[in-house]
């Protein structure tokens, strides 16, 4: 017994040696899940990976596992936001007359040492290295002590990273945009610049196409038609921008905010053949970059992302719908998605992709053109 059980250690360890320090999985707690170990990485193939140290007998004890493993993935797919989530299951301890079989979104595998996991195609064609990254000079407790110091390394990194990211920093731009919202908006209700800044605005659309006043797509988005409307867009600007400057950093985050502006006012011009003013259209932005972002980083903003953020999204726009031409939800929805695109161009630290990167980049500049063409010869302002 005490052979079988240093055998199932052993190779669990090695196991999780593999998938945590070169294929960036991280554990899971779980409550009642004994002897098997769960990890995640929500970008990789598959997205959880669990390892079976508990002794299987029989098909009906296998039958419950598969079943409890089923009814767990349900739980942290709701948490986690994912509409698909692939699993790996490696048991180590599972009698040779149990029928171990592949179901939907769940590949199965019975080994007994490191070597056959080299067995099963679905496993080398996903870690072609497995093999060799799962071979030691090490044995018995320098062994233990080799990967266990490699694995709390490798945890310390990640957590130095998800610090970086997480943490609170002070919100300098998003201060700075508040404080030249205020002085254009004190301009326009104390200092007679209400004419120049407001109402000549209803002529956005004839400005921008025949007049050439490219400006006003984002200068408008510092004009506020009155207190509320100033209130309404700085509070949120303040709660909603303070969390992306911080998340994204402030180079990013100045060019999802005036991207989004952009991309709003253009929605506005062609769609209401006028444009709109206030800073909700580029806010909408940074929360369709909030959406991206909590995606990559949904293990740790999934269920905000799901019970906070989206039913924002949702009763603002259908609040807008139902406010009888009052809010422009054009630049609302041209904002959300703006923010979304340019945030995929501009990357999630330590998640995006190259290749991620640069499809994001390409779809949002053949947005900004085709929207600009649009404006330019097919929106009739007479």
């Amino acid at each position: 017994m005490h052979e079988q059980m240093d055998r199932k250690n052993v190779l669990a360890m090695k196991l999780l040696h593999y998938f945590i320090t070169e294929k960036n999985y991280n554990p899971i707690i779980l409550q009642g899940a004994d002897d098997e170990i769960w990890l995640e990485n929500m970008d990789g193939e598959y997205k959880i990976i669990r390892i079976v140290s508990n002794h299987i007998i029989n098909e009906e004890q296998y039958n419950f596992d598969i079943f409890k493993t089923k009814h767990i993935v349900r739980k942290i797919k709701k948490k986690t936001f994912s509409f698909s989530m692939n699993v790996l299951s490696i048991f180590t301890d599972i009698d040779s007359d149990v029928k171990v079989e592949n179901t939907k979104n769940m590949d199965c595998a019975s080994i007994y040492d490191e070597k056959d996991i080299l067995r099963y195609n679905f496993i080398t064609d996903n870690f072609p290295d497995i093999g060799n990254k799962m071979e030691f000079t090490e044995e018995g407790f320098q062994l233990f002590m080799k990967i266990t110091s490699d694995i709390n390394k490798k945890n310390k990194e990640d957590a130095i990273k998800v610090d970086e990211v997480f943490k609170r920093k002070v919100p300098y731009v998003t201060i700075g945009l508040i404080i030249l919202n205020t002085i254009i908006f004190l301009l326009t209700e104390f200092f007679d610049y209400k004419t120049y800044f407001v109402e000549n605005y209803s002529v956005w659309g004839y400005g921008i196409v025949r007049r050439g006043e490219f400006y006003r797509l984002i200068t408008g988005t510092f004009i506020h038609a009155d207190i509320l409307h100033y209130f309404f867009n700085m509070y949120a600007l303040y709660v909603i921008g303070s969390q992306m400057e911080s998340y994204l950093g402030k180079t990013k985050y100045c060019c999802v905010y005036f991207f989004s502006g952009l991309i709003g006012s253009l929605f506005s011009v062609i769609l209401t053949r006028t444009a709109s003013i206030g800073a909700s259209g580029a806010i909408f932005g940074l929360l369709g970059s909030l959406l991206y972002f909590g995606y990559h980083y949904r293990v740790f903003l999934g269920s905000v992302i799901k019970s906070q953020i989206i039913p924002i999204i949702a009763i603002n726009l259908i609040f807008g719908f139902m406010s009888n031409g009052n809010i422009d939800n054009y630049a609302h929805i041209g904002g959300l998605i703006g923010g979304a695109l340019i945030t995929s161009g501009l990357g999630v630290k330590y998640k995006s992709s190259k290749s991620e990167q640069i499809n994001g980049i390409i779809v949002s500049c053949l947005l900004l053109l085709f929207l600009l063409f649009i404006a330019f010869n097919y929106v009739d302002f007479s």
